[in-house]
């Protein structure tokens, strides 16, 4: 198991109140891959560096986890097809 950070952009459209719903999806991606979440950390809603298609803002999640580096690549392509994640960035943090 390798550390990981992982910055994902939310759906912008997603309202408030559901937010914490998608966050909850995120990390159970997570954990159903067999690995352990250890913090989550809602930045809010933030306005873009760039437009990503027709979005111009969108709610900022870092998450701190533990993940097999094999399930990371399966992890990242769920990423690539979800409507609630806009962009996202999985960084190893630990050295090897």
């Amino acid at each position: 198991m390798h550390e990981y950070e992982l910055v994902v952009v939310m759906n912008p459209d997603i309202a408030e109140e559901d937010v914490p719903a998608a966050i909850e999806r995120v990390t159970s991606a997570v954990t159903s891959r067999g690995g352990e979440v250890v913090e989550v950390t809602p930045w809010g809603r933030r306005k873009l560096a760039y437009p990503i298609g027709r979005h111009t803002e969108g709610n900022y999640v870092l998450t701190q986890m533990r993940l097999d580096p094999e399930r990371a690549h399966e992890l990242e392509g769920g990423f690539a097809i979800s409507d609630d994640i806009v962009r996202h960035l999985l960084i190893r943090t630990d050295e090897d």
